[in-house]
């Protein structure tokens, strides 16, 4: 699946060689390909090798002729690259003086390389991607003995695991394999590819067949992939695990190294594995005919390499499937791969005596899935290691392909002359833009019409016949008075001294100038600077001739900016005739990596062609998308996000996404009628299996609902009264009541009958009971429409404030009055005790139309809600200041999601929701610091500990704060925590600590922003109204940094 392929090694070892060469070039910076082949033919076809051979410091680099080159791509030959000279690799020679180390571990190594692929047929590519699905299994296996914290566990609840109507199936990640999930559900929802996968039988001589190692790989993992379609297909789970299948590419090789996998390597190896499967079925269907490999038809294509060598002309036609492309200095895809079709000077191809040499790539035969690799990496010589390309690059979502067609290269030739032409002449006009619009000599440039307006301006201001300092002389002092010895700057800066000036000498005192008081400008002065003699003759000419050049230049630079226009008009329309747009492919899936180059998290956009929309497959998150998010997180330029690889189909062949019917009725299948018997049966069972956990389920609730109903019926003892609070102890409260809170309100409601009883003395409980709650609200709703500062927070003393400020229905406030009188906690004497009956009365003479009960118990469910989140925030921001970070983290986690939600409700409902985001930055900040020192202490007990911050509470914070994509400091912070551990990369370190730092990293890059759960919020302490306010003002006032507290 190469775009050049070569005659390095025979068969299936050399078949996918420039891939591996595009991947030395990104990695090593090394852009000789002579150089490149050699160091790849060395290292018997391992990567790892050849970059460590071409990295090493006293590496001999092979240099070969220009001519080598080409050698092979001369008439007569079938390949049109060769690698130079056939060295023979099982030779190993450890006897130069001039060989390092590193070259003699490399010798070994290849040596060891050399006989382990005689030895069991196993290259050390395929063993290199082995070592990662046994990484992938071990950690899935591991995590089953560690204790992780609840996030990466699944649900107990089956509930939470059941499939929505029929939303698409997720996968499971199975310790760093997001990049299976990303291929294979791009793979499944290509539904020709799907049914290729499902309607996959085994050659009936299977058991007779030479169980080869290929034989051993391919058909059991067909056979697994089968049942994975399958349940994609049909499963009633919200997302399958697919570790049956990754645990048989696993079977196939053997090794021990941990790495996180790249999307290009295993599509190609996946793509390689379902060819062989299907070539052996292919082979034994044939009929005397040559058989076709349904997977060669879908994925592969064939281009034509029409190059030119001192004049010589040569043609030569090459297979690719995944087509590699550079990203590094193109805006978009098509400026790739014009890139990619064009190698060297090409002017030759047109004139017979030139001695320049180059190729074209011409597309024959394009194949109905067309995948781009993005190549994002490239070597830092100065860090040593390879980095990610973070450049923006735009793709279309229908990629119009005839320019690049063999059918059509004489016209795209005329229109690439035409192209280079019209950019030729572009530069001219923008250099000649720029100079009107940079005008000048010096450092400072402006554009030339704001110069000739300023100059206009100077010559229209009214003509001054002073100088600008001759005002200034009254104010300044005498120059007969400064000592001749002294500048006046240093008499300035001394200012008069008591003992060497007398007080009746103020003569001699220098003026000290203080800024927008004795230095102001007097009034009769112009502004700005203006000539000192202009006649009205002068003037005219002047203004004439600024005017007439003014308009020149601003003639002149529109007429130069709608040129400009123009030809990147014409540019862009350049191939939008209709004999151009003759081969369209429409983008199918994206798939996108975000984070370094060592360590990342996979994820794809794929279009459902049925629904026209986009959708995000994140392992087992699968949620509605949008061609705007896509663009986010795909072009690159934004985060470190950015797309790998493209899948574009044939828009014409409509058979890659349409449905089957049935043949009979006519009917479209759907779900479990796609499958074949044998996996409609497989499917069942597991949906069998499903339906019975979750009746177990509901068994179990049934039977804990039944054992508290039991145990409700049982009559009680009474309950002892409770032990004194301790001094310094908290009193905890699931929820305080209104009760609870009307306790604290007893003075306000006291405080209301004694004036109201002092205004009318002589009237009866029901007029002063009205009068108490008439001046009860005035005094409330003049604290509604106060602006305190921040400490000061009046809501929390009375939910009558709070109702007022969000506007509640007049019949809630009022009936909250009433319960306040009405409370039993007035009883303490004859006047009050009457006041609350009347109260009562009151409230039981209220009709149920009169009152939304209902509403009323959701108003003062907010308000509880809000004091419970202000006592989050409080204890957090507590925490925080005694940097007792982990224990603020939780409460002011709550705090956020409780504001955001009573936010959400009205802009008054809630406290300022930047500042309680500010602090949990803070604190997830100071903790991820935390963390990184203790793992770079070493100490296997601190780098656990280390990791366990990281794990529990660091990682599964950071969807909160990626899931409000307009908070940039959240998203900057989320940054900056991941690169510091990526940091870790490039740096030596025991292997235990890389070992750990592989595993650990995954998790951390994981930019879902599914939100999978947390502990249990933590208790609250209860407060009184009186305390509740005080230690909020006190905690508010000690903050350095208050914003507006969101009113």
């Amino acid at each position: 699946m190469t775009v050049e392929q070569n005659v390095l090694q025979p068969g299936g070892a050399a078949k996918h060689q420039q891939t591996f060469l595009n991947q030395l070039r990104e990695i090593t910076g090394i852009n000789d390909i002579q150089v490149l082949q050699q160091a790849l033919k060395d290292s018997n076809g391992n990567l790892e090798l050849a970059v460590a051979f071409l990295t090493a410091k006293n590496a001999k680099v092979p240099q070969l002729e220009e001519a080598t080159y080409y050698q092979t791509a001369l008439p007569g030959n079938d390949r049109y690259i060769s690698v130079g000279s056939q060295a023979d690799t099982n030779v190993i020679d450890l006897t130069g003086d001039d060989k390092d180390d590193l070259q003699r571990a490399i010798a070994l190594s290849l040596e060891e390389s050399n006989r382990a692929f005689r030895e069991t047929g196993i290259t050390d590519e395929e063993q290199a991607i082995s070592r990662v699905l046994e990484a992938s299994i071990a950690e899935n296996k591991a995590s089953l003995k560690r204790t992780h914290p609840e996030v990466w566990s699944d649900s107990p609840n089956p509930y939470d695991r059941k499939r929505q109507d029929n939303c698409p199936v997720g996968l499971k990640n199975v310790g760093n394999t997001c990049w299976f999930s990303a291929v294979i559900q791009s793979l499944f929802n290509l539904l020709e590819f799907r049914r290729l996968v499902l309607n996959f039988n085994p050659p009936a001589n299977a058991q007779d067949l030479p169980r080869n190692q290929k034989e051993h790989r391919n058909l059991p993992f067909m056979r697994e992939l089968r049942y994975l379609f399958a349940l994609l297909v049909g499963s009633k789970r919200k997302y399958v695990d697919p570790s049956r299948a990754v645990e048989i590419l696993k079977d196939a090789f053997k090794s021990n190294d941990s790495q996180q996998q790249d999307v290009s390597e295993f599509t190609h190896k996946l793509l390689d594995w379902l060819e062989d499967a299907f070539q052996i079925k292919a082979e034994e269907e044939r009929d005397g005919e040559k058989p076709k490999n349904p997977m060669v038809e879908l994925f592969y294509g064939r281009f034509l390499a029409v190059g030119v060598l001192e004049g010589k002309k040569f043609e030569n036609t090459e297979m690719f499937g995944q087509y590699p492309l550079q990203v590094n200095g193109f805006k978009d895809l098509h400026e790739c791969l014009e890139a990619a079709m064009i190698e060297g000077e090409i002017e030759s191809l047109h004139s017979e005596n030139s001695a320049k040499s180059g190729q074209e790539h011409w597309f024959t035969e394009l194949p109905p899935v067309l995948t781009f690799e993005l190549s994002r990496f490239e070597f830092n010589q100065a860090l040593g290691r390879p980095e990610k390309i973070h450049n923006k690059l735009e793709f279309p979502p229908i990629l119009y392909l005839d320019r690049y067609m063999h059918k059509n290269r004489e016209i795209t030739r005329i229109k690439r002359d035409e192209i280079k032409r019209l950019k030729e002449y572009l530069t001219v006009l923008q250099q000649r833009l720029e100079r009107y619009l940079s005008y000048g000599s010096g450092p400072k440039r402006f554009p030339l019409v704001d110069v000739l307006q300023y100059a206009l301006e100077f010559a229209s201001s009214k003509p001054v016949c002073t100088s600008p300092v001759d005002d200034l002389g009254a104010s300044a002092p005498a120059s007969g008075t400064l000592p001749p010895q002294l500048p006046p700057s240093t008499i300035e800066q001394q200012g008069p001294s008591s003992s060497d000036v007398p007080s009746t000498s103020p003569v001699q005192r220098s003026v000290i100038h203080k800024p927008f008081t004795q230095s102001r400008i007097p009034p009769d002065l112009p502004m700005h600077p203006a000539p000192r003699h202009i006649t009205e003759e002068e003037l005219s000419v002047l203004e004439g001739c600024l005017h007439r050049w003014r308009t020149e230049v601003e003639n002149d630079t529109r007429d130069l900016q709608e040129s400009i226009s123009r030809i990147h008009r014409t540019i862009e329309l350049m191939y939008s005739d209709k004999t151009m747009v003759q081969v369209p492919y429409r983008l199918h899936a994206v798939l996108v990596h975000e984070g370094q180059a060592n360590a990342g998290h996979y994820w794809a956009y794929i279009y459902d062609h049925h629904q026209n929309r986009w959708m995000k497959y994140n392992d087992i998150s699968v949620t509605k998308s949008t061609w705007e998010e896509l663009e986010r997180d795909s072009f690159g330029g934004y985060r470190n996000a950015s797309a790998y690889c493209l899948m574009y189909i044939n828009d014409k062949e409509q058979y890659l996404i349409q449905e089957e019917f049935n043949k009979e009725t006519g009917q479209m299948l759907v779900g479990m009628d796609t499958l074949p018997s044998d996996l409609r049966d497989y499917v069942k069972e597991d949906n069998k299996r499903f339906e019975k956990e979750l009746e177990e389920w509901d068994a179990e609730l049934a039977q804990k609902a039944q054992q508290e109903k039991l145990l409700s019926q049982i009559p009680r003892a009474p309950a002892p009264s409770p032990a004194p609070v301790q001094a310094g102890e908290l009193e905890y409260l699931e929820q305080p009541s209104r009760t609870d809170i009307s306790k604290h309100l007893k003075e306000d409601s006291v405080q209301a009958i004694n004036k109201a009883l002092a205004e009318q003395e002589d009237r009866g409980p029901e007029a002063i009971m009205d009068t108490a709650i008439k001046l009860e609200y005035t005094r409330l709703l003049k604290l509604a429409q106060e602006d305190p500062p921040p400490e000061c927070d009046y809501r929390l003393r009375h939910a009558i404030v709070y109702f007022i400020q969000n506007q509640a229905p007049k019949k809630i406030i009022e009936r909250t009055l009433l319960e306040q009188f009405g409370d039993h906690n007035l009883s303490f004497d004859e006047r009050c005790c009457n006041i609350m009956k009347v109260a009562q009365a009151k409230l039981e003479m209220i009709k149920p139309d009169e009152v939304n009960m209902e509403e009323y118990e959701r108003w003062h469910q907010d308000y509880r809600h809000f004091r419970e989140t202000t006592i989050f925030l409080m204890v957090g921001l507590e925490f925080f200041q005694k940097k007792s970070y982990m224990e603020a983290l939780l409460y002011l986690i709550y705090a956020y999601q409780n504001n955001k939600e009573l936010l959400s409700k009205g802009p008054y409902r809630g406290h300022d929701e930047e500042l309680i985001s500010h602090y949990r930055r803070e604190c997830l900040l100071k903790l991820n610091e935390h963390a990184a020192a203790l793992f770079e202490s070493g100490d296997d007990q601190e780098v656990n500990n280390g990791l366990i911050i990281m794990n529990e509470l660091i990682v599964p914070c950071l969807p909160l704060l990626l899931v409000d994509e307009m908070e940039e400091k959240d998203i900057v912070a989320v940054e900056d925590m991941r690169n510091r551990w990526c940091s870790y990369l490039g740096q030596e370190m025991e292997p235990s600590l890389q070992e750990k730092l592989t595993d650990f990293l995954p998790k951390l890059l994981d930019c879902s922003t599914e939100i999978k759960g947390f502990n249990d919020p933590p208790k609250l302490p209860s407060y009184s109204t009186h305390e509740l306010c005080e230690r909020y003002a006190r905690i508010m006032l000690s903050l350095s940094r208050t914003p507006a507290d969101g009113r």
